[in-house]
């Protein structure tokens, strides 16, 4: 399947991680979601690896959409640059750019199969 695109995003502020570095683990509350920008980033539930994110994928949405804790980990595999996405500027690019809200329901809807097929 393929990615789908953030590049709406690519001229906003960013933050960088080294390789090995956890950006969130499970348990932690949330205020944002994050665009990978450059590298890759691994989600982990304990000791299993769910998903590779890499350039224009995102994680971390589920926390504005249902405002509960993060539901796994992750860590940088590479060096990463971030950019992460607040719920004010979650909700004006929901209410502004339909494309975007799409875009992340593909995602969320992508990782639903996936677990479903896990179980």
């Amino acid at each position: 399947m393929a990615d789908v695109d953030f590049k709406i995003l690519a001229g906003a502020e960013s933050r960088d991680f080294k390789a090995g570095d956890t950006i969130f683990h499970a348990g932690d509350s949330a205020s944002e979601f994050f665009v990978v920008k450059n590298g890759t980033v691994e989600i982990r539930l304990g000791n299993r690896m769910l998903e590779q994110v890499s350039e224009n994928g995102i994680f971390g949405e589920m926390a504005l959409i249902d405002d509960a804790s993060r539901s796994a980990t992750v860590v940088a595999l590479t060096d990463v640059r971030l950019v992460p996405i607040g719920q004010k500027q979650f909700l004006f690019l929901v209410s502004q750019t339909p494309h975007f809200a799409l875009n992340v329901m593909r995602v969320l809807a992508r990782r639903l199969r996936k677990a479903n097929q896990l179980t």
